[in-house]
Parts: structure tokens; sequence; C-alpha cells
């Protein structure tokens, strides 16, 4: 199983052997240190805790737990099946990735707001005419009139995106130096997001 943390760049687009033009997404992954590993004895699970980008500042905690190692922003646990040959200390870079290989990458969407019923759950809409007056883009009827409830899982206007989101099936186009990971389509997150990238 293989497994980083990176940070979205953009979007981009590159040409096939074949002359096609692919979509791609760049990503800087890594370079990431193994802070911790963790058993089932001590953790309650079998994990390998990644640390990502070099910080200023960190907390007491935080620098009691990174003793003997760099000052690391972002961590992350990854559950595996078997340890393997990972230990602490040690660095993990894009590298471990080859072109060909099928990844998942999972991170937090864009926040879109509060948005209503159309764009959030792409209702259809009602008529513009024939009496339909102001009514375009409303949901419409929310439930029956004696249930005296609205039932749930009821879809309705709220607060759109800024969730967390797993893109499956990725591509990896190209493995670029400075550790730059080119992934077929598009990936969740803004630019700078934080992303995790798993081996399918």
């Amino acid at each position: 199983m293989k497994f980083i943390l990176g940070k979205k760049i953009e979007m981009t687009q590159v040409y096939s052997a074949d002359g096609f033009i692919v979509p791609v997404t760049l990503v800087q992954a890594g370079p990431c240190v193994v802070t911790q590993i963790k058993t089932k004895e001590t953790d309650g699970n079998l994990a390998v805790q990644v640390g990502f980008m070099v910080t200023k500042k960190l907390t007491k905690s935080e620098a009691g737990h990174l003793k003997d190692l760099p000052k690391l922003h972002h961590l992350h646990d990854f559950i595996v099946t078997e340890i393997g040959s990972f230990k602490r200390g040690d660095t993990i870079e894009a590298g471990v990735f080859q072109p060909g290989d099928m990844v998942q990458v999972s991170g937090v969407s864009k926040g879109k707001g509060f948005q209503g019923v159309v764009k959030r759950h792409h209702f259809h809409g009602h008529p513009t005419s024939h009496g339909h007056k102001d009514q375009t883009r409303m949901p419409g009827s929310i439930g029956a009139g004696g249930v005296q409830h609205v039932l749930k899982g009821r879809r309705m206007a709220g607060r759109m995106g800024n969730e967390r989101v797993t893109v499956k099936n990725l591509e990896v186009i190209e493995v670029r130096e400075g550790g730059v990971l080119a992934l077929k389509g598009a990936v969740p997150g803004a630019r700078h997001a934080l992303i995790e990238i798993v081996s399918n």
C-alpha cells in the first residue's frame, strides 16, 4: 500500500503518447516524514502517521510528539494492514508512485455557501409561465399535510460544499521533478488545499 500527503497546485493539460490532450491536476506530493507507528495493542488500530509541510511554531505537546523530527504542520494517520518496513523518521516521497498507477484522492471540497435546491440538488425548477409567479427556483412541497413534520432526508436548501470528498480511480500520468504528481482529472479542494493520496 502506497500513500502520501500533498498540496493541490492547479489544473493543466498534457499531451499523451498518442497525441490526445489529457486534463491533469498537479499536486505537490511530499516529502512526508513518518512520525509514529501505531499498533492495535497501544492505539487500537494499525496505522502509519505521517507529517507534511514544515512550520515555524508548534505547541508544547506537538513539539514533544515530534521530538528529534522536523516541525511538521499537518499530521495524518493512514490505516494499513501491515506496517512493513516503515519506521519513525522515514521519508516518503512522490517517487513511490509510478505513471499508470491508480490512486484515490481525499480532500475537503470548495465551500459554496448557502445554496438553493436548484444548485445544491439539481432540481429542475418550476415552469416560468401559466401562473407561476416568482416560483421558478422554489423547492415546492416538502411533505404531506397530515404527517405534521418534515421527514428526514428531505432535500432542501442549505450550506453546500466544504465536505470531505474522496475521488477514486485517478490515474498517475506523470511523476515530475520536485515531487510533483500529475493526476488525470480533477481532485477535491481549492488551490493549496491539503489532500491525501492512496493507491487503490
